[in-house]
Order: structure tokens, then C-alpha cells, then sequence
């Protein structure tokens, strides 16, 4: 069975996100009133074959962790369909 991942990495929101800042920035510029904040992060959609959810939870929680985000600064969240 395949199964497919996404993946969501943002910006831990008690830390500065300079990207955001520049684009809520340059839509106020465009007109664009009321942004309160805006957050830029990745994601990611993959697709496996493990044995069962469970593994497949474990490896993508692990790389996650590992690889396609920094915990310092980062949080990540998965939904397996």
C-alpha cells in the first residue's frame, strides 16, 4: 500500500520570520490593509511504501526531525492518508 504524506514545516511563531515580514510587508505596500502577520514555511508531498501507517509515521517523524526541518526554529506537522 502507498501513502501518501504531507508535510507542513513552519516558523515557530514566537520567533521572527523575515520572509513573512517581507511579504506582509510588500502586500501592504500593494494595497493589500489588514495583514496582521504572515508566515512563509515548505511543503512537502511524499509518497512511500511501507510495511504499515505506523512505520511510516516513525520514518517520516524521524526525518522530519532529522532533515526537512530544524527544531531550533522550526515546527513541522504530518498527515498520512
Amino acid at each position: 500500500m502507498i501513502f501518501s504524506v504531507q508535510v507542513k514545516v513552519m516558523p515557530l511563531k514566537e520567533l521572527l520570520d523575515p520572509q513573512g515580514k517581507a511579504v506582509q510587508n510588500a502586500l501592504e505596500h500593494l494595497g493589500y490593509n489588514g495583514i496582521s502577520a504572515v508566515h512563509v514555511g515548505k511543503y512537502l508531498e511524499i509518497e512511500l511504501n511501507p510495511a504499515d501507517q505506523a512505520i511510516a509515521r516513525r520514518q517520516l517523524d524521524e526525518a522530519c526531525h532529522k532533515f526537512l526541518s530544524n527544531p531550533v526554529i522550526e515546527d513541522y506537522r504530518l498527515e498520512i492518508e
